[in-house]
Parts: structure tokens; C-alpha cells; sequence
């Protein structure tokens, strides 16, 4: 699994080439063509969620209720 900051940087490059119109991004010397935009919009999503789920851990939680009296 990639680090926070090498799975930041391959996100900036994709948004960055899907902003552009390009579809075809290179990065740590390789090369990958996406046929569609919903291809990239899928692979932008995944990075989204792996960089959220480095970054957002719940340690603590607490519940409380009551009966209502």
C-alpha cells in the first residue's frame, strides 16, 4: 500500500490530466491510458477513499442513552 503523500500525488496528477482532457497520465514511470471518463472518475474515487481511510481513524466511541424519565 502507497503512503498518504505518494497516494496525494498520483490524485493531483489524475485530477489534473481529467481537468485537462487528457487520458493518458504518466507517473513513477509507468503509463495509464483510460478509455472513458467515468474510468477516471472511478479511479479519483478510490484514491479519495484509500487517502480518507489513512487519514480519518476513529479511536473513542461513546455512547450515552437514557430512559427518557
Amino acid at each position: 500500500m502507497a503512503d498518504l503523500a505518494q497516494l496525494t500525488t498520483w490524485r493531483d496528477v489524475l485530477m489534473a490530466a481529467r481537468y485537462q482532457g487528457i487520458r493518458t497520465v504518466e507517473y513513477d514511470g509507468k503509463r495509464v491510458t483510460y478509455a472513458t471518463d467515468a474510468e477516471m472518475a472511478a479511479a479519483l474515487g478510490d484514491l479519495n477513499r484509500q487517502i480518507t481511510g489513512t487519514t480519518a481513524r476513529i479511536a473513542v466511541v461513546r455512547i450515552q442513552s437514557s430512559k427518557g424519565l
